[in-house]
């Protein structure tokens, strides 16, 4: 099942374990029960510390359960965590095994505190790159805490489950049998919800902080590059951020950040968060902002008020905040989110196997979208508003060699249809002649570009744009003197991770150069 050059990798990593455990496997007469038979035999044969059982009785099959010898810990994974999910099992057999988590001591307290019961089930999809972040730190906590238990489930493999639970977007997290949350979540976002109390203790402890020399709102490449280039300048420095990595996080491939020919959005995100905890930069997560209040008097410190109800004052301001998918805003679009209406194709698409989708949007993100799914699902429509695409040439002309694929030119889009449950239909208008048409389908993916975070700043004196974008100038500097802004989150033309990360910077010199000025 899995070749020499991996083998090798994962024999190293086993090293790591020092305890021994079981792999506990429930298998059937199934191919893919004969493929998970495979590969839990060669990852047994690496470490003399793993014993394979096959005498399981789970449900699901195939599934299999990491213990410990006389000892339930509550990991399942049913189906084969492969692909993204590669990384989940060998991080579940390592901490199993005895391999201390990378959480901080008072996140692994936080777990162990937890009280009552709690079954939690995540379906994923094997191309999502959302999904391990939720798989991860739920294994964690069933690792670390007796009272949770955790069974990770492929969508594609068990796809009466999925039917049943009307699952349409991946991760989708169940506890005890109910549903609990969707879409990517970090173990912090997770206690957060569990815990009631974590949010006030935490929003009580920012609120004791002394006034930062710079002060980034939002943790995204712009955010990142900002703290880095701020803390080198040895001033107090840090970054509240509602997720650290931003949109970077639902972004699949990346091969157009100079230097890196291919890499993907949660790896370049984990990775600039590990680059920023070089230097002595106080990270503050789940923070999302709701008002800014400017310095009342010149060289004062301006404040930031956040959902919370912390509040971080600061000599200069960098707002990083980002852009997210842009919406439709049409009726039903609201009532079917990840009911049949999605945003991340990689993600979503495996739940479609099979079935008729359409894709909103004929620029490049759109017509890739239609592409990657048109591999997957049954058919693909294509609805762009205006009379011809965006995309690239090469795009397009791959768009129109797929056999399944239709394309609607000069169509807006009037209303999601339903049957109260999920999607069944679109309706849309001919813009030549005005009349409307009805398509017949289950999923609908948009891609219709960005809107900019910035409705927190409404009512503020920050000067934006009529699309909502904040305006800069040549150093970064917004219309109120110490406020910068940087990135998706501004009017910079042509937004991407690296004009990004190159607005951060400038941004942060910026900042620092009115903080010596002043």
């Amino acid at each position: 099942m899995l070749d020499d050059n991996l083998k090798s990798q994962l024999k190293a990593y086993l090293e790591k374990v020092t305890q021994p455990f079981e792999i506990v496997a429930s298998l059937d007469d199934g191919a893919k029960s004969q493929e998970l038979h495979g590969l839990l035999t060669d990852i047994a044969g690496l470490s003399d510390k793993i014993t394979l059982k096959l005498d399981g009785q789970d449900a699901r099959k195939p599934s299999f359960a990491i213990n410990r010898p006389g000892e339930e810990t509550g990991v399942v994974f049913a189906g084969l965590p492969m692909g993204h999910e590669f990384t989940s099992l060998v991080l579940a057999l390592l901490q199993v095994g005895g391999h201390p988590p990378k959480a901080s001591e008072e996140v692994i307290e936080q777990i162990r505190g937890l009280e009552g019961e709690m079954r939690f089930e995540t379906y994923f999809s094997l191309s999502c790159q959302n999904c391990p972040d939720v798989v991860q730190a739920l294994n964690l906590m069933a690792v670390l805490n007796p009272n949770v238990h955790h069974v990770a489930i492929d969508g594609a493999l068990f796809q009466d489950e999925v039917e049943e639970r009307q699952v349409m977007s991946v991760p989708s997290i169940y506890l005890n049998g109910e549903p609990f949350d969707q879409g990517r979540m970090s173990l912090e976002q997770i206690l957060a919800k569990v815990d009631t109390g974590a949010a006030r203790r935490e929003a009580a402890k920012l609120n004791e902080k002394d006034a930062f020399d710079v002060l980034v709102v939002g943790g995204g490449p712009a955010g990142a590059a900002a703290a880095v280039y701020a803390a080198r300048k040895g001033i107090r420095t840090g970054v509240a951020a509602e997720r650290f990595g931003g949109q970077v996080l639902d972004t699949m491939a990346i091969e157009n950040f100079i230097s890196v020919p291919h890499t993907e959005g949660p790896k370049l995100a984990a990775a600039l968060e590990e680059h920023v905890k070089e230097y002595e930069v106080d990270i503050m997560n789940l923070q999302r902002a709701v008002k800014l209040v400017p310095a009342a008097q010149p060289g004062g410190e301006h404040e930031v008020q956040f959902e919370s109800g912390a509040s971080l004052k600061s000599r200069t301001l960098v707002l990083a905040t980002g852009a997210r998918w842009r919406e439709m805003n049409v009726p039903g679009e609201a009532d079917y989110r990840n009911k049949g209406v999605a945003y991340c194709p990689h993600c979503d698409g495996p739940l479609f196997k099979g079935k008729r989708v359409a894709v909103i949007g004929g620029g490049n993100s759109g017509v890739e979208a239609a592409i990657d799914l048109a591999g997957i699902v049954g058919h693909v429509t294509l609805i762009e508003f205006m009379d011809e695409m965006r995309a690239d040439a090469v795009l397009q002309k791959k768009l129109k060699s797929l056999p399944n694929v239709d394309i609607i030119l000069g169509a807006r889009t009037t209303e999601v249809n339903g049957d109260g449950q999920r999607v069944n239909g679109l309706t849309y208008e001919e813009r030549a002649s005005g009349e409307i048409k009805r398509l017949d389908l289950e999923g609908i993916f948009v891609q219709i570009g960005l809107v900019p975070n910035t409705e927190w700043l409404k009512g503020s004196p920050v000067e934006m744009s009529q699309r909502g974008e904040i305006i800069t100038d040549a150093h970064g500097m917004t219309s109120v003197p110490g406020i910068f802004a940087a990135g998706d989150v501004t009017t910079v033309p042509y937004k991407q991770i690296i004009i990004a990360m190159g607005e951060g910077s400038k941004a942060a010199l910026g900042a620092f150069d009115h903080l010596i000025r002043s």
